[in-house]
């Protein structure tokens, strides 16, 4: 069973993905400015971050997932 702070850790892990993932597309297919990258890449290193106060057992499943296995 997960614990409700590792859930957080995950959904807030997320939100911080697809933040920064948007913010960088947004730049190169949008023609947004360049400052776009500012929060996109601080997003994105919250998004590493995160996943690093997550629980190591619990992250493998995580790292699973992305890998299709």
């Amino acid at each position: 069973m997960t614990a409700p702070g590792t859930l957080a850790i995950y959904a807030g892990a997320a939100l911080a993905e697809i933040l920064g993932c948007f913010a960088v597309w947004a730049w190169m297919r949008l023609g947004a400015s360049a400052l776009w990258l500012v929060p996109g890449l601080a997003s994105l290193a919250a998004f590493a971050w995160l996943l690093t106060l997550a629980p190591s057992d619990a992250a493998g499943r995580a790292y699973a997932a992305y890998g299709g296995v």
